[in-house]
């Protein structure tokens, strides 16, 4: 179906083309509209228009409403102050727009014009060690951008660039060459993630005590790096039961977190040795890195130490090793080449910033990133405890993301059983387990990803306030409310006037479409999420000052049921969108 325009949008075009009427030589002008208090909307583009060719605004402003078409669209226009246009939109106008929208599949959404193809890296746990409070934000902030991207048209590639590499593997490795049985499973059926993870940590932890105990071991691992590195095959079955059994983990925990990972799109840093010496030869032959000390490093004039000197980005270390710097290229050519990307988006700490510019812009010197392509790393703060200090546990250490989010499932619960009227033990099970994540995704995303945010349960599975649970609320109250209608169905009846709640909710509808284009634009879940806090605070206004099963006559009741069916399946969407479920009933 064909996208529905907003009414912003149509207002839009009629105030611009008559103020092309007005004053020819402006050519096409913006108009400047914006939501407003005053009235439903304010245009003061005439200001700065006719400051600039030397009018008067007020007078602009005047030729500008005689212009306009009276009517369909437009109940009433004002011109105020010093020539801005105070417009109210006919009530018609918003029934009839949003009746074209709820009679999408997609609530009028429109696909991009010109989709491209995005890679995007996400949720980046590391092989045989246990995901922590610090794998939260990528894996959530991560899956939301996903979902809004490819809702709106993108081909979205998928990269989970596992930490699966390195010197710490010979250790492992090699300690489990001597006691082959460590990883071996107590029985045949399936593997809880909690038996592979703590497999994996009692044989990290044996394999590090003999590491620092015993200097022929020690000797024994380092030579075991060299094999693995340079693909010894009994060596690489070894290295691959730490990878299966950590995935056996990992999906165990993505599950409980609610995000889907697919096996295909997991490369992780293995995925790129055979690679790493040609990135290193094509940057120096090409003059973009040099070798310093023994070292390739590649060189900026922005980028100096403390002490003044340059600080490089290392490419491949004085005695032959590769550095981060060397996958990450690697991981830019197969993702521009192989996978023909036109964004490459990196959802990662904000504090590898430095890192990353220097990559991307080496990219560029080597002509990897060409004109048509976009790097961006979409940098995200830190999960902060609610004294405002990085998240630890009471004996300082790292939270472990299973113990967070089944405390979080846990509060949830108890709150769905308290309310819960007709409820069994297992759908309030499953109900807590929907509103406790939801409640950790929401308390991430309804903060600018940037920015640090305070992980404070109390809060995040409160009912009132900016919260998931709120807007899980909203949706089930109105779940019920059709429930009850029974026969009666939702109907837009355009001829009604509309209540001022009604209309601010109607045109909040409205902004569904142009709400989902910024935020994927953007790459800023948080937007959504605001608008869809907003929707649900104007929904509960509607709902105390508009009676709708009660409404006077049945086209009223047709009406408001319609509002609220709407307001339901744009909230189920957006919801969706963040990676949240919304039951039916709580």
């Amino acid at each position: 179906m064909a996208s529905v325009p907003s009414l912003a949008s149509s207002l839009h075009q009629r105030i611009a083309d008559a103020l092309s009427a007005a004053l020819p030589e402006a050519g096409a002008a913006d108009p400047l509209l914006r939501r407003s208090d005053r009235a439903d909307f304010q245009a003061n583009g005439m200001l700065a228009l006719a400051k600039k060719l030397g009018g008067n605004p007020r007078e602009l402003a005047g030729k500008v409403v005689e212009g306009l078409p009276a009517g369909d669209l437009i109940q009433q226009v004002e011109v105020s102050g010093p020539g801005f246009l105070n417009i109210t939109i006919t009530d018609a106008a918003i029934a009839e727009t949003l009746a074209a929208r709820a009679a999408d599949d997609r609530l009028g959404v429109p696909l991009v014009e010109r989709p491209g193809t995005t890679v995007i890296d996400w949720a980046q746990p590391n092989v045989a060690k246990e995901m922590h409070v610090g794998h939260l934000r990528n894996s959530v902030i991560g899956n939301a951008v996903v979902r809004i991207l490819e809702f709106t048209g993108e081909k979205v590639i998928s990269r989970h660039h596992i930490g699966d590499w390195g010197t710490q593997f010979g250790m492992l490795i090699q300690y489990l060459l001597e006691h082959p049985h460590e990883l071996d499973h107590k029985a045949d059926g399936e593997v809880s993630g909690e038996e592979a993870m703590s497999n994996l940590n009692r044989l990290y932890k044996a394999s590090r005590t003999l590491f620092d105990s015993d200097e022929e071991f020690k000797a024994r691992a380092r030579r075991r790096v060299v094999d693995l590195q340079a693909g010894d095959e009994e060596t690489l079955a070894l290295w691959q039961r730490f990878v299966d059994e950590s995935k056996i983990y990992f999906y165990s925990v993505f599950d409980k977190l609610d995000v889907e990972i697919r096996d295909e799109d997991i490369v992780g840093e293995s995925g790129y040795n055979d690679m790493l010496a040609e990135t290193c030869r094509l940057l120096e032959e090409s003059g973009v890195a040099v070798r310093s000390e023994g070292a390739l490093c590649v060189f900026f004039d922005d980028v100096k130490g403390p002490d003044g000197n340059p600080v490089p980005l290392i490419v491949q270390k004085s005695d032959g090793g590769f550095g981060y710097a060397a996958t990450d290229l690697s991981a830019i050519r197969d993702r521009v080449f192989n996978l023909k990307a036109d964004t490459l988006l990196y959802v990662v700490d904000v504090r590898q910033s430095l890192h990353f510019k220097m990559v991307f812009e080496t990219a560029r010197r080597a002509g990897w990133l060409t004109e048509g392509t976009e790097a961006v790393q979409l940098g995200f703060g830190t999960v902060l405890g609610k004294d405002g200090k990085p998240f630890k546990t009471r004996e300082g250490e790292t939270v472990r993301l299973v113990d967070l989010l089944d405390e979080a499932i846990e509060r949830a619960s108890a709150i769905v059983r308290e309310k819960a009227q007709d409820l069994t033990e297992e759908e309030i099970a499953e109900r807590g387990a929907q509103v406790g994540i939801g409640a950790v995704k929401y308390a991430d995303l309804s903060t600018s990803a940037a920015r640090d945010y305070k992980f404070d349960l109390d809060q995040m599975v409160s009912l009132n306030g900016d919260t998931s649970v709120y807007l899980q609320y909203a949706y089930a109250r109105i779940q019920s409310i059709l429930r009850k209608a029974g026969e009666t169905g939702p109907v837009a009846h355009p001829e009604l006037a509309l209540a001022p709640a009604e209309r601010a909710l109607g045109l909040h509808l409205d902004q569904f479409a142009a709400t989902v284009a910024e935020a994927a634009g953007e790459y800023a879940p948080h937007k959504l999420a605001g608008y869809l806090y907003q929707l649900a605070s104007l929904y509960t206004s509607f709902y105390d000052q508009c009676p709708v099963l009660k409404a006077g006559e049945p086209a009223q009741v047709e009406n408001r049921l319609f509002l609220c069916d709407l307001t339901a399946r744009t909230l189920r969407k957006g919801m969706e969108l963040l990676g949240i479920r919304t039951p039916e009933r709580l």
